[in-house]
């Protein structure tokens, strides 16, 4: 029996298509293409694409990691769906990780993970000796003060230049999902720190007549 994982993960929760393998804290191959577009499309040939690189296939797999944002919308399910599918077609764990864990994997604590939300606010999360605390959205005026005396992997604060984060989004996320997949996890699934900015139509359905 194996005494390492073999953990594939991936990302689409921005502007690229990126993906690692690595087995314990060895990195086996990764990937990463930027693209607007088409994540949805490449996604899949890139997985196959590195696991022929490492000389693996599917099921030589022990588990997967998915990044789970925050980030673009239709990104980030597009990488949750897919690992929803793979994990159950090859019977394995798929391990949602956001994106503020994969940042701060192996960083010094404490430290905060901030990221540019638009709308001059930002997605901030602080990462202690101890544990983590909850993800907000927050006034980039704000940052500043809410993040004082602690460094910050991400965006630039006017205290602190920004640490780099010690690995590449995929592998980060792989490696967390790696150290996960010992315990029970729930399904993978989107993280959304801002609501829908779709309304509901105000007007009644129309009435469909037989």
């Amino acid at each position: 029996m194996r005494s390492e994982p073999l953990v594939l993960g991936f990302d689409t929760s921005a502007a690229h298509c990126a993906a690692a393998l690595v087995r314990g804290g060895t990195v086996l191959a990764a990937r990463a293409e930027d693209m607007a577009k088409g994540q949805a499309e490449r996604l899949m040939p890139l997985l196959e694409e590195l696991l022929a690189e490492a000389g693996l296939g599917w099921h030589d797999l022990d588990a997967l990691g998915v990044g789970t944002g925050p980030g673009n919308f239709t990104g980030v399910r597009i990488s949750v769906a897919a690992a929803r599918g793979l994990a159950l077609g090859l019977g394995i764990p798929a391990v949602g990780v956001s994106v503020f864990e994969a940042l701060a994997q192996d960083a010094p604590r404490p430290v905060a993970v901030a990221l540019d939300a638009r709308r001059d606010e930002a997605y901030a999360q602080l990462f202690t000796a101890t544990g983590a605390e909850a993800p907000t959205l927050t006034p980039a005026a704000d940052l500043a003060q809410a993040l004082a005396g602690v460094q910050v992997i991400g965006l630039a604060l006017p205290h602190s230049a920004p640490l780099a984060p010690r690995h590449p989004l995929a592998v980060a996320v792989a490696l967390v999902a790696a150290f996960k997949c010992g315990t029970p996890q729930p399904r993978p699934a989107p993280l959304y720190l801002r609501g829908a900015d779709a309304a509901p139509p105000s007007d009644p359905p129309p009435v469909i007549l037989d």
